[in-house]
């Protein structure tokens, strides 16, 4: 081994200290450091003053972060990389809302109880706050709104993916299941001025989602419901659109949303799921450690090709073409049986 070289053993020690990272990138970009960076260097005293935080222990968090390439340190003053870009709110493709959800309490802690859910094969967010997280989210807004927009800025380079991938121009009414604040079908909608879309999500879900289809200036083309996917699924539509649902779920309960979803279409209707797809092999895979954090948090899993082209059969449709969009997600288009 030459000296440039790092031993296994202080690679999985890394690797086991890289929650110690995690943490202190959540802390700067709860502190907004990035954006008050993007006019130039400044010193701790100075971040510290505009933070509210104590200056010399922000130092030595910026000079543990500027260690690993997140901010760089110069004549004691601290300034952007190419990694803390994206921290600051306005980059396109900021991840600052989603690194300020995954270091919250909520996440942490039931991170803290992966053990618990191996055990069980339970999800640990309920065991640790006795509810599920859609339930905690509905009762905590200030949290909600951070999961939501944390949702919309991950979805950013994924929406551009699918519009980009799929031909929309046959499909007169798209629905959107589970839709959230409405950033990919308004995009579709963009794109596609003949088409009209339905944005679907529960109701305090899609109470504040105007605004955001006025930007895009596809309000008028756009119903708005209110309702859960487990009552009933609106019907009317030509395609129905799952992102990042299916895989919130067990096999029973995305079964059951499937299903749903048959019974609002016609027989000409199309399914299109927007999700990860674990790939075979010992290759490092997003989707894998993706697939514990769906346990961990919301008791659901990411899936192989394999296991979507079962849960489709069981739910009614053939699975008729994986798109592959470019991003991490894919489009696995389904059709009824």
């Amino acid at each position: 081994m030459t000296a440039d070289e790092t031993s296994p053993r202080d690679t999985l020690l890394r690797m086991t200290n890289a929650f110690q990272v995690s943490q202190a990138i959540y802390v700067a970009a709860t502190l907004g450091i990035a954006d008050l960076l993007e006019d130039g260097p400044k010193s701790a005293d100075e971040l510290a003053k505009t933070t509210g935080t104590h200056a010399p222990t922000l130092y030595r968090l910026l000079r543990a972060l500027a260690s690993v390439g997140i901010f760089i340190e110069t004549d004691g003053r601290f300034g952007m990389t190419p990694l803390a870009e994206y921290l600051s709110t306005d980059t396109p493709g900021s991840l600052r809302k989603f690194v300020m959800l995954i270091g919250q309490q909520s996440f942490w802690r039931s991170w803290g109880h992966l053990l618990h859910s191996v055990r069980t094969g339970e999800p640990a967010f309920p065991e640790v706050y006795g509810m599920a997280p859609w339930e905690y989210w509905a009762d905590h807004p200030e949290e909600d709104a951070v999961f939501k927009a944390a949702m919309t800025s991950l979805s950013s380079g994924v929406v551009a993916a699918v519009v980009r991938s799929y031909d929309f121009s046959g499909i007169g009414v798209l629905l959107d299941v589970g839709g959230g604040e409405g950033a990919l079908l308004a995009t579709i909608l963009a794109a596609n001025p003949s088409l009209r879309g339905i944005l679907f999500d529960q109701p305090h879900v899609v109470g504040t989602v105007g605004a955001l289809l006025e930007r895009a200036g596809v309000a008028d083309r756009c119903e708005v419901v209110g309702r859960s996917f487990f009552e009933a699924v609106p019907t009317g539509a030509d395609a129905y659109l799952l992102k990042s649902v299916i895989h919130d779920w067990d096999d029973a309960a995305a079964t059951e949303i499937l299903r749903a979803c048959r019974s609002a279409m016609d027989d000409r209707g199309k399914l299109l799921v927007v999700e990860r797809i674990i790939q075979p092999g010992n290759d490092p895979d997003p989707a894998k450690f993706s697939d514990l954090n769906m346990l961990v948090i919301p008791g659901g899993q990411e899936r192989t090709a394999d296991d979507f082209e079962l849960l489709y059969a069981e739910a009614g449709y053939k699975l008729s073409n994986i798109i592959h969009t470019g991003s991490p997600y894919n489009i696995i288009e389904g059709t009824p049986v």
